[in-house]
């Protein structure tokens, strides 16, 4: 096990109705706050109306900037970072999902910076401060709501990049599951494996003696597998919703990675799939996923059959690991078809014209993962296997 500090200051505030505290918990950090947010689906849903009364009873001057995108453009940031530093903001209020959270942590940090936010993902630049942000969460997916993450893209050659820092966590969550009612079977089920897969990332190491995280890791993966198709079938399912709003959470907020080396491989290889064609992170990574496993598996044979094992009940073959492997890989498959996700290229309306261009990009600087160093020629290939 790796020696760790494990600091997560989001304070989550959970339950129906709590979105009506938003105002008291946002006024300590001072009185001009930026509401950032999607499209119209919060004003069509009375939530924009509950936050800005909860606001406007703290006696809080709220600018707004709407019209965050999915996979959301720094052109947007840029905007937000201009409006911060002319109106003199002291706090940002992202109500949405993980690209309204994303877009305004990137302009936390860039409304402290003097130079180009985007300095930032290439790494030009590091954080040394950032505006205070809280988060009313309205899909569960990305877990940006207790991260210290970001993912922007740049319209400028379609670079989807992240950095982080710990200074972009959010100071306050809330999580009201019943926002989550009206969410498409199709967002629901892209937020499932969004979830599942920043737990995959961090489940296959290569570090040893992580026994308590990997129980961690399968035990939030099967509360996931077990509501995911309750949530789609009955929407309205409140317990089934709060278990999964709650996963998402703890899927990211870097408790399962405690002592061990996350691999990020597949993120970094859908970046580019979603950077190029904007399909739905999600769905990006139900298409990826299963690839990179095929690709790797062989690393670590054991540990795919442990995953296959405790995860799906597949009984361990002694005598073929392998299979009890492969077996793993394919439930996982199985399961991302079952809930109305894409598993290849090809279910996505994705052909192969930019997997040399995706995989020179994804490389660029170095090469992906930890679990297994991927080069160009093996990102290449892992686009292949998800023909």
């Amino acid at each position: 096990m790796q020696d760790f500090v494990f600091d997560n200051k989001t304070k989550i505030i959970f339950g129906k109705d709590k979105e009506h505290v938003v105002g008291e918990e946002s006024v300590v950090y001072g009185k001009k706050l930026l509401l950032h947010y999607g499209g119209g689906s919060i004003k069509e849903s009375g939530l924009y109306d509950k936050v800005v009364d909860s606001l406007k009873e703290q006696g809080v001057d709220v600018h707004e900037l709407g019209g965050v995108m999915p996979n959301p453009r720094v052109s947007l940031v840029r905007e937000g970072v201009n409006l911060c530093k002319e109106n003199n903001i002291d706090f940002i209020l992202a109500v949405g999902g993980g690209s309204v959270i994303d877009s305004a942590k990137a302009i936390a940090a860039g409304a402290k910076y003097d130079g180009d936010v985007w300095d930032f993902f290439t790494g030009k630049a590091a954080v040394e401060d950032c505006l205070p942000l809280g988060v009313v969460l309205t899909i569960p997916a990305a877990g940006s709501e207790s991260s210290a993450g970001t993912v922007v893209t740049n319209e400028d050659g379609w670079y989807k990049r992240a950095f982080g820092h710990i200074k972009l966590r959010p100071q306050f969550a809330i999580l009201n599951p019943v926002l989550t009612y009206t969410l498409p079977a199709y967002q629901t089920a892209a937020g499932v494996t969004d979830m599942m897969a920043h737990i995959l990332e961090r489940y296959f190491t290569n570090e040893k003696h992580v026994e308590l995280t990997d129980r961690l890791c399968e035990a939030t993966l099967r509360t996931i597998i077990n509501n995911a198709h309750t949530v789609i079938e009955e929407p309205e399912n409140y317990d089934a919703r709060a278990e999964i709003m709650w996963s998402g959470t703890i899927a990211h907020n870097d408790l399962l990675n405690t002592g061990r080396i996350g691999d990020w491989g597949s993120h970094d290889i859908e970046h580019e799939l979603s950077g190029i064609y904007d399909i739905t992170h999600g769905a990006g990574l139900a298409i990826i996923f299963p690839a990179w496993m095929k690709y790797v598996y062989k690393h670590d044979i054991n540990l795919f059959a442990q995953f296959a094992n405790r995860v799906w009940d597949v009984e361990i073959d002694l005598n073929n690991l392998e299979a009890t492997a492969l077996a793993g890989i394919e439930k996982t498959e199985q399961f991302f078809r079952s809930i109305g996700m894409p598993v290849t290229l090809k279910d996505a309306e994705i052909g192969d014209e930019h997997f040399e261009e995706m995989a020179k990009k994804a490389t660029e600087n170095g090469p992906r993962g930890n679990f297994v160093k991927l080069y160009q020629d093996d990102v290449y290939q892992i686009y292949q296997l998800a023909k």
